[in-house]
């Protein structure tokens, strides 16, 4: 069988020919995707990644080869050789791009029979998920599967040339590395040769990047495999990978345009033309018009109407200082007296932030008020308003500094259980409002947003602490510096997000260059000079060594291939996924390993 592998003079893929290639002989090679026994003529549609080709098996014409075909059965994989035909009229297909050809079959060989399988690439009807992962192998040979794992291949092929062309070199970072704090929990991986002692998994190669900029490779990127043991979701994984980049002496315009570059090649791949540059908005301005730092701005901005209201009725709405955040989903329509109840348990119990649900009652009450909201927000008669209203209570760290209008920290409450209730109400009422149909080849169906201007540090109200809202390697504002201990909460950061619909895809920061910089920011976080030494002193060293300004970002290659793919999860685009649950169906990984192996390692296993 395999010498006649090995004497083929030629082979075509199933889904390569075509009308021209009729009188010709050709030879496939594939999987039996469907079987159509006719008696004296059985139809075979054989099936590759590139399509697929139906095979007749004549019996007038050779009942030797009619009678092998007699034994194919679903999925099996086969070598046909025979000559290229022209369809009748009445029997093209021009649903697929073989539709007007067939190949008469005149020799067959099975290279492999194939058991019952638990389902079918050509099922429209899929079994659950689960059983899809356990049989991944299987699952991906469905064309769906086929398509989205190519356009990976082809979306980061574009990544790669694009920043090739731009003087950029991939260079490889580690694996294994030390464990750093980075915002969720490493994995860990244990030495033999030194006993009790571990490596981490990177959750990303942010330390090694910057230290690339330190050896004087000025232009650095990868497509590399991160890890973080974090709780899942549909858009995460505990092993995903990123599109990491680090450059020297940028500015941030400079990161911008080099993303908006690599983007529009990698989109372009799916047949989407994006326009460039993309617009921009401070952390500031998201939060008070969207409630979010990754705006879906498919759907119309909230706007802060508590100037609606006089100071008396403000008092008698209990609603203090605090904002009055209006929102309004487009064209949902009257809603019942139930549809109306159901917003309050959709809103949540919350001790920062009421909401009020019935406008048209509000409306009974403060008609001159409610006047002036619907101006505010382009309200049109068969939208919904919502109000979200604070309790009054502010926050004990009120910052006194920062720009102007500044969200401050006992707002931002307010703001996100409005902007989280907005999306909410967007997904109820999607089937009314349409905003979330576009068009995926139409640059008009991706809004893109760079959000700058964040935080440097957020307040942990558990620990009573600041912690980097970044990470502790973010450079603040120059202008800021000098706020550092005495004011956090108005410190900003050279720190970005590139947003697309509502969905972060990557982000970035300038970098602190400077070994006494570095050292205030780790201060500032509450980090002793002996545990700054302790945890980064490698990183602390190599700053004193003429270290050039650098800055860069990381985007997940995953969601970008999900999104363009039209997938819902990761797993769609991921050729080897993890559950939920993080466990690898397919090989029943995680498992136990055995005493000798723990041994080695000098680890005992707690009962």
């Amino acid at each position: 069988m395999l010498d006649f592998l090995g004497d083929l003079k030629r082979t075509h893929m199933c889904g390569a020919l075509r009308l021209t290639d009729a009188g010709q002989k050709a030879t496939i090679m594939g999987w039996v995707n469907k079987r159509r026994d006719l008696g004296s003529i059985i139809f075979i549609d054989v099936r590759d990644r590139t399509g697929v080709t139906q095979v007749v098996f004549d019996a007038s014409s050779s009942a030797a080869v009619h009678e092998k075909a007699e034994a194919l059965r679903n999925e099996y994989v086969v070598a046909i050789t025979g000559h290229v035909a022209k369809r009748d009229a009445d029997t093209i297909n021009p649903n697929i791009p073989t539709g007007e050809i067939e190949l008469v079959a005149e020799e067959l060989k099975i290279l492999n029979v194939s058991a019952q399988l638990p389902f079918l690439p050509s099922d429209t009807v899929l079994p659950n998920e689960e059983m899809r992962l356990k049989y991944r192998y299987i699952d991906l040979r469905r064309d769906k599967m086929q398509f989205q794992i190519q356009m990976r291949h082809e979306i980061a092929l574009a990544v790669r040339e694009y920043l090739s062309g731009q003087g950029f070199l991939e260079i490889e970072t580690p694996f294994m590395t030390r464990s750093t704090p980075e915002g969720a929990r490493d994995y860990l991986v244990p030495s033999r040769v030194h006993g009790g002692q571990f490596y981490a998994l990177p959750q990303s190669p942010q330390l090694f990047k910057q230290i690339l900029m330190i050896s004087g490779f000025d232009k650095y990127f990868q497509i590399v495999r991160c890890f973080r043991d974090e709780d899942l979701r549909a858009d995460r994984q505990p092993e995903f990978t990123q599109i990491d980049l680090e450059m020297s002496f940028p500015s941030q315009e400079r990161v911008f345009e080099v993303v908006e570059g690599f983007l529009k090649a990698a989109f372009k791949v799916a047949g989407v033309e994006l326009q460039t540059p993309f617009p921009q908005m401070t952390y500031d301005q998201a939060m008070r018009l969207y409630g979010s730092d990754k705006p879906d701005r498919r759907l119309p901005a909230m706007a802060d109407v508590r100037e609606a209201f006089s100071e008396a009725d403000r008092e008698t709405l209990k609603v203090g200082s605090q904002p009055v955040v209006a929102i309004r989903i487009p064209k949902v329509g009257e809603l019942s007296r139930k549809e109306r109840d159901d917003i309050k348990p959709l809103f949540g119990e919350r001790k920062d932030a009421r909401v009020f649900e019935d406008f048209k009652r509000i409306e009974k009450s403060y008609p001159d008020a409610t006047e002036k909201i619907r101006k505010a927000i382009d309200a049109q008669s068969d939208d919904l308003i919502v109000l979200v209203v604070g309790n009054g209570s502010p926050a004990g760290h009120k910052s006194e500094g920062g720009i102007t209008p500044e969200v401050k920290q006992h707002d931002r409450a307010v703001y996100t259980a409005a902007g989280q209730l907005r999306i909410d109400l967007a997904k109820k009422y999607a089937d009314r409002h349409k905003l979330f149909a576009g068009d995926r080849k139409l640059a008009s169906s991706y809004h893109f947003l760079w959000v700058t201007d964040f935080p440097m540090f957020e307040y942990d109200d558990e620990n009573k602490r600041w912690a980097a809202a970044h990470h502790p390697f973010t450079s603040p504002h120059d202008s800021d510096m000098d706020k550092l201990e005495s004011d956090p909460a108005s410190v900003r950061a050279n720190a970005y997000d590139v947003v697309l619909n509502g969905t972060e895809l990557g982000s970035g920061s300038i970098r602190i260059h400077r070994q006494d910089i570095q050292s205030k920011i780790f201060h500032a976080l509450g980090m002793s000079a002996e545990e700054a030494q302790q945890r980064f002193g490698f990183f602390l060293e190599a700053l004193t060594f003429g270290t050039p300004p650098h800055g860069g970002i990381a985007l997940g290659l995953d969601r970008i291939v999900m999104i363009l793919t039209g997938g819902d999860s990761l797993r769609d685009v991921i050729p080897f996924p993890k559950t939920a649950q993080a466990k690898d169906l397919m090989v029943d990984a995680p498992t136990p390993v055995s005493e000798s192996q723990l041994r080695d390692l000098s680890i005992k296993i707690r009962e």
